[in-house]
């Protein structure tokens, strides 16, 4: 059993059980991890608060040269987290090779924005006494975080290096499901030197470990991607005592395409953005809505691509032209995406390719592309979580944008078009929280991220990701004369 993470040493935990980490190609068990409890829970958290007393006094130079340090040993140990991440998770190699690329790019972000943190200084009014204002700029003390199966190293990555360069510490409740990568991550942070109990990662299940998080009086801020169901549940629990939260929920994005678009273009970067994990993102276009002039030959082109996906084992290189595609996570979300497909063609939508369930061992579903089901369809009104793509063809761009926006949904969106006035009106009238032209959904670490509506609030990524980790605190010096 590979042990949690807590004060910088390994720990059975107190229930002294453990819960199995399957890989999802094979259904075979990888290893196990602790089954953890509230009192772990507790013994995080106080960690995480003692160490906090130096930490947020340690130079914003040096945090972000042991960020620094740590990531070259995340270099240096890239291919045993890509197989790592391969296992666990089940995402092709070169998925998970790119998932560690994108944590890398992200923590080197963070450690470049540690030392540009500012405050402002602002001049008062004389009735009083002669004084003046400053805001500055504290770190909030030990924060939560909560990541999810599919993307468990970049959506970490988001908030533990933010978290730290701000002067916070951290416990981090990665996905019951995918905590072994997460837990090297924490060894090589503190091979880097970090101090113990800076970073600490408890394992078990969300209605146990999870819940205790979020309700702990010593955590300040939580930090959760995941569902939306999942979300309204940590919001209820965090509520009564007022914690700092950021949501990054479900999403169900739209994609438009219009007459002018570069077609090819488009039905790569749909593809890409709908298949990538096997589908498995809040952020990817799951609904696409095709002026009819191009229609069929989007639909044609999009076909002859996603053809060439091939489920199979991840470590596997698939022969070319194929591409591979890894298994879904889970049993249940396999049965939850041909239960959706299944209702979708029951309304009327028209199976164009895939949709045959699989035998044999492993999680896997054949991509699948279904035209024009019904507008009250699951696949329209739910997120599907897997590799199912509703194509709808659509007269004009007000009916694309009336569609897109008939959602409770609102994470990203994107179009496909040359026009400017086309992109004018996407950019400002679909309810998203991130756009894209011209592109598949990718979330940079450069710019904020988050979504609208049922998607959640507040911004990870981009300087804004590190303000959600800082308090701004007034002061006034007076006695100046």
């Amino acid at each position: 059993m590979t042990g949690m993470l807590i004060a910088g040493e390994r720990t059975d935990g107190a229930a002294g059980e453990g819960i199995d980490v399957i890989d999802p190609a094979t259904e075979e068990r990888i290893d196990s991890v602790p089954r953890g409890t509230a009192a772990d829970v507790d013994a995080a958290v106080e960690a995480a608060d003692r160490a906090f007393v130096d930490w947020q006094k340690t130079d914003a130079e040096d945090r972000a040269n042991l960020l620094r340090k740590a990531i070259a040993l995340i270099e240096r140990d890239r291919k045993d987290l890509t197989m790592s991440l391969v296992h666990e998770q089940g995402k092709p190699v070169t998925e998970a090779g790119g998932e560690i690329h994108h944590l890398i790019h992200g923590l080197n972000y963070y450690a470049d924005l540690a030392t540009k943190v500012r405050g402002s200084y602002q001049p008062l009014p004389s009735a009083l006494s002669k004084a003046y204002g400053m805001v500055i700029r504290r770190p909030m003390g030990v924060v939560a975080a909560i990541v999810p199966n599919n993307f468990p190293l970049t959506l970490l990555g988001t908030k533990l290096a933010p978290a730290l360069m701000a002067g916070n510490t951290i416990v981090v409740k990665p996905a019951a499901t995918t905590p072994l990568t997460t837990l090297k991550i924490a060894e090589l942070l503190l091979e880097a030197e970090f101090p113990p109990g800076v970073v600490n990662v408890i394992t078990g299940k969300g209605s146990e470990v999870g819940d205790a998080l979020v309700t702990h009086d010593k955590v300040r801020r939580v930090a959760f991607t995941g569902s939306t169901a999942v979300g309204r549940h940590i919001m209820g629990l965090a509520a009564p005592k007022l914690k700092r939260l950021t949501m990054e929920l479900g999403g169900s994005d739209p994609v438009i395409v219009a007459p002018d678009a570069n077609i090819k273009a488009a039905a790569r970067g749909i593809a890409i953005g709908r298949f990538w994990n096997c589908g498995q993102m809040c952020l990817g276009g799951k609904r696409i809505y095709v002026f009819d002039e191009v229609y069929d030959e989007l639909l044609e082109q999009l076909t002859r691509t996603v053809g060439k996906y091939e489920p199979g084992l991840g470590w596997e290189k698939a022969e070319k032209p194929a591409i591979r595609v890894g298994p879904l996570h889970t049993a249940d979300g396999r049965d939850e995406i041909h239960a959706q497909l299944q209702d979708a063609l029951d309304g009327g939508g028209e199976l164009v390719l895939g949709g045959d369930k699989r035998d044999g061992t492993g999680y896997f579903v054949n991509p699948t592309i279904v035209t024009n089901p019904a507008l009250d369809s699951r696949v329209a009104r739910e997120e599907t979580f897997g590799p199912v793509l509703p194509i709808w063809k659509v007269s004009d761009l007000d009916e694309a944008i009336r569609l897109s926006n008939d959602s409770e949904y609102g994470l990203g969106a994107s179009v496909w078009t040359n026009d400017i006035r086309t992109i004018h009106r996407v950019a400002n009238e679909v309810e998203a929280g991130m756009k894209w032209v011209n592109q598949f959904h990718y979330g940079y670490d450069e710019l904020p991220f988050g979504g609208v509506k049922q998607s959640g609030y507040g911004k990870e990524h981009g300087q804004e990701g590190l303000d959600y980790y800082l308090e701004d605190i007034s002061v006034v010096v007076g006695g100046l004369e």
